[in-house]
């Protein structure tokens, strides 16, 4: 069994917190650790420096992780990658949040699912803020399909997600995350005061301080903490 690099995961850890705490004095921002492809010791070590959300991008590897992780119940587990239909249902059982719905399809269909299960699924809108053909999520332009979600029962949605386009032009990261933050305020405002959202995720590990420049109160990051997948 491969044992974590725990000196080396707990100064990268120290590091991505500081950097934040920097711009964000208050400490509002959710750190989600991305353990997608890292070891059952990797997250149990990052669990065990005080992480309290984790987020994986696939429901098969979740599944078979976690049940490896002797302290996973003490995580908040988050699913951040794109989600088939077909996998919902498993999906709607061992994640806490779905931070990756970006069709009304996909949203119904967790909501029936949910309900089915008689639980309150949590789940992000992820809009396509880059226009870029690689990414899911809803188009800025169908904000009238977006709110139509906020009616579905069985589900609760807490907020937007969205993913810096893949440049390192800062200028047009920081683009695409004002235009979350956009819609965010646009929809909120439409929304009854028992549905706002209070999440903004946004920034991952190259693009997080701009994100927090920008006003988002959730970062995803991976590689910052872990170091570079082999």
């Amino acid at each position: 069994m491969k044992q974590p690099n725990k000196k080396k995961i707990a100064h990268n850890l120290k590091k991505v917190k500081e950097k934040i705490f920097q711009k964000d004095s208050k400490n509002e921002i959710t750190l989600v650790a991305v353990t997608k492809t890292r070891s059952p010791e990797d997250v149990s070590e990052i669990i065990s420096l005080g992480i309290t959300s984790i987020g994986e991008n696939r429901v098969q590897e979740a599944e078979e992780k976690f049940a490896k992780i002797p302290n996973i119940d003490r995580v908040e587990k988050r699913l951040i990658g794109s989600l088939q239909t077909n996998k919902v249902k498993r999906a709607v059982k061992i994640f806490n949040t779905i931070d990756s719905v970006g069709s009304y399809k996909l949203a119904e269909k967790i909501s029936k699912t949910a309900t089915d299960l008689f639980k309150k699924q949590r789940i992000l809108i992820q809009i396509n803020t880059s226009g870029e053909k690689t990414k899911g999520g809803f188009s800025p332009k169908n904000k009238k399909e977006i709110l139509k979600c906020f009616n579905l029962s069985g589900i609760e949605i807490e907020g937007l997600m969205t993913m810096g386009p893949l440049t390192n032009k800062k200028e047009e990261i920081k683009k695409s995350f004002i235009l979350l933050k956009k819609m965010f305020l646009e929809i909120n405002k439409q929304l009854p005061p028992e549905k706002e959202m209070k999440t903004m995720s946004m920034g991952m590990s190259g693009d997080f301080l701009i994100g927090v420049d920008c006003g988002s109160t959730m970062v995803r990051v991976g590689t910052a903490i872990f170091g570079e997948r082999t």
